[in-house]
């Protein structure tokens, strides 16, 4: 079994956890009664797990357990948080059992970004192909729920969604440990042992900070879809409830075609363009959620354009940090944009959705046509930061040779 493949079925198990339960998990937290201030806290463990993480697997666990078993051990504490929050229908011991898997969860999703870009020869060239796995693990656990939940799901039904996620989670724990063996670092392998604190100087250089600032922007906007798609093919486009997660499913079908063109795009388009299509998809989904609810054909072929979003913005921007940030702080700047992404966005998105739809919601109707125009503007905003101030130092990623090449005559000069 190639190494490539072997990284493909760690995104395959990664994401697969992820998807198994992200679709349903605020229209599940409301059948259970949750208030919405209850859901945002929910919302904000991803928050907590991402700051901690920034902290503890890249400057504790990188340097003391291979990446591997880091894996192993996160994910079997977290298929048994997993079975606690299924089980739990009480808010706190449901946010207690979250909390934990969201804390050895999160942490590993820039750790097996890292195996992956520690054992790829072509980082920029083949960990689109890579991480096109975890898109197909996100479309695969899709689809038992078509057997699993009623077209009117109830609570025990829809408590599968976690179920699933931790039997997945087990079946990872056993899969990390034949991973490529990826040895913690040496503390004398980085200029700083705390190199987090150059990860985040690095936000003084013009182009990182603005790139730092629409990432936030679009993480907010890419969580806000989580938060509210689901319900809004439900109860307003009228898609039935054991559907809805394979419609979901769709835009990650899409995400598989632009993952595997992403090297290429890149390539043509560079850095800067890439990134503006990537949160112009964002813009454009919203736009026809707001005016198309009616519909049904149009809101579920736009489920297409999620492959865009992913793959030409946040896999662009991982791809970018290795390519571009010194090596010697690539795995803390990935911790650092993964605080926003999964983190920093995550909670935003989770006070700021749940409020609006509060707002929006006239004797149990929501005015979904103004709640998508706000992500919609948002997003056209982050186009224009990124059209006008983003100014990369490369046009696009460069090849090895290029790049000794370019050393050469930086040296020389």
């Amino acid at each position: 079994m190639g190494t490539s493949f072997r990284l493909f079925v760690m995104m395959v198990l990664q994401l697969a956890i992820w998807g198994a339960w992200a679709p349903k998990i605020f229209p599940y937290m409301g059948m259970l009664g949750f208030a919405p201030w209850q859901q945002s806290l929910v919302g904000s463990a991803w928050g907590v797990a991402a700051l901690v993480g920034i902290f503890f697997s890249n400057q504790f666990a990188d340097r003391n357990f291979s990446a591997e078993r880091f894996l192993a051990v996160s994910h079997l504490i977290g298929g048994v948080a997993l079975l606690g929050t299924a089980f739990s229908t009480e808010f706190w011991p449901f946010f207690a059992c979250y909390l934990v898997f969201s804390l050895v969860y999160v942490p590993t999703l820039s750790v097996t970004n890292s195996i992956a870009f520690a054992n790829l020869r072509d980082p920029a060239a083949g960990f689109g192909g890579v991480r096109m796995g975890g898109t197909v693990g996100w479309v695969l656990v899709s689809w038992p729920f078509v057997f699993l939940l009623g077209a009117q799901a109830t609570v025990e039904q829809v408590r599968w969604i976690f179920l699933v996620a931790a039997i997945v989670s087990f079946v990872f724990a056993g899969y990390a440990l034949t991973l490529p063996h990826t040895p913690p670092r040496k503390a004398d392998d980085a200029v700083d042992k705390l190199a987090w604190r150059r990860a985040f100087k690095l936000l003084g250089a013009p182009f990182v900070f603005v790139l730092f600032v629409v990432t936030f922007i679009d993480s907010v906007i890419h969580n806000g879809y989580f938060v509210m798609a689901d319900a809004f093919l439900t109860n307003r486009v009228g898609i039935a409830g054991n559907l809805s997660m394979v419609v979901l499913s769709l835009g990650q079908v899409a995400e598989i075609i632009t993952m595997l063109l992403l090297g290429r795009v890149l390539a043509k388009l560079g850095w800067k363009v890439t990134m503006i299509v990537g949160v112009l998809g964002h813009a454009a989904r919203f736009a026809v959620f707001a005016y198309f609810a009616d519909s049904v054909p149009v809101i579920v072929a736009v489920q297409l354009l999620h492959g865009v979003c992913y793959a030409f913005f946040f896999a662009t921007v991982y791809i970018f940090v290795d390519a571009v940030f010194p090596k010697d702080v690539r795995s803390s700047a990935q911790g650092l944009f993964n605080l926003l992404i999964l983190g920093v966005g995550n909670v935003a998105a989770s006070f700021i959705f749940p409020a609006l739809i509060g707002r929006l919601t006239t004797d149990g109707s929501v005015d979904y046509t103004t709640l998508f125009l706000v992500p919609t503007a948002m997003a056209l905003a982050a186009v224009c930061l990124l059209a006008l101030f983003f100014r990369p130092p490369t046009r696009g990623p460069v090849s090895e040779a290029d790049s000794a090449s370019s050393a050469a005559s930086s040296a020389q000069a």
